[in-house]
């Protein structure tokens, strides 16, 4: 594996694999400042390696102000697309501005085809 290695072993970090010219992290349950750390990790480790990040936050049920700060930081770091987030994550984009600098898709296909 060329992602982040025992990140994906730690709770909220499901899975991390190549997709097209660049590297998904599958994330899951609630993100904050208590359990953000492995996926913090995850994502910057595949920044690292690759121009494209693609967060599936398909299975996020929860995020706070804590993970929208390390998306925003990752953001401006590689190319980051975020894949089908639920109702909960685009309420949190949509009310503060972040949907208009995040790069949002309905689903990881969508992510790393760019469209």
């Amino acid at each position: 594996m060329t992602g982040a290695g025992d990140a994906y072993h730690q709770g909220v970090v499901k899975d991390g694999y190549p997709a097209g010219a660049g590297w998904v992290v599958a994330a899951h349950g609630e993100l904050d400042q208590d359990t953000l750390a492995p996926l913090e990790e995850a994502l910057a480790s595949a920044a690292d390696r690759h121009g494209l990040v693609v967060l599936d936050a398909g299975s996020i049920t929860f995020g706070d102000s804590s993970f929208l700060n390390l998306l925003l930081r990752l953001h401006h770091l590689t190319t980051l697309r975020i894949a089908a987030p639920g109702e909960q994550l685009r309420r949190l984009f949509a009310l503060t501005g972040a949907d208009t600098v995040l790069s949002l898709h309905p689903s990881v296909e969508d992510a790393v085809g760019g469209s």
